[in-house]
């Protein structure tokens, strides 16, 4: 009996430290196969209850290392910054429940570089209706066996600005 339990134990252990031994490309390779993927693994990252873990690691793995965003508001004046400047925030406030929705997306592909709008709503409750929604424009590009997301820009729908009530008329 005590063997066996000292077995199970040590098997366990050789488990869980394979488990976590995972390389990145290991872990994540399926969210950067295609630009469907990465797209949706981007959606995905950022959205969820405020009792889900961030997932820096994997939001990290989707964006190349250089990765700009970059927010634009009613006016259009652009704050520009990395990804890394993108957590500070999340990591002083409280997390809270986040779901972002895409709605449609429109993506243009030539050789190794892709440019992807996509229009999407906001909702702090899956179950309620949204009255936030913005458009992002996405660019990555395709290196080493994978999709890279290079940069993105976003910006909200305003009643005087229905960039997304366009976007979603066009075909």
């Amino acid at each position: 009996m005590k063997t066996k339990l000292v077995l199970g134990s040590w098997l366990a252990i050789v488990i869980c430290l394979s488990a976590h031994s995972q390389t990145l490309d290991q872990k994540y390779a399926k969210d950067v196969t295609s630009i469907t993927a990465i797209v949706d693994a981007y959606y995905d990252v950022i959205s969820g209850a405020s009792t889900d873990h961030w997932q820096f690691e994997k939001d990290r793995y989707l964006h190349s290392a250089t990765a700009l965003i970059t927010r634009l508001d009613d006016n259009g004046k652009a704050d520009v910054h990395t990804l890394e400047a993108e957590y500070v925030p999340l990591l002083l406030l409280p997390k809270e429940d986040f779901y972002e929705t895409e709605l449609k997306r429109k993506v243009s592909q030539f050789g190794n570089m892709a440019q992807v709008w996509s229009a999407y709503e906001v909702r702090t409750n899956p179950e309620i209706a949204s009255n936030s929604r913005g458009l992002n424009s996405i660019q990555l590009h395709f290196e080493n066996g994978r999709w890279f997301i290079d940069s993105w820009t976003t910006q909200m729908e305003t009643k005087s600005n229905t960039i997304v009530a366009d976007f979603l008329k066009t075909e």
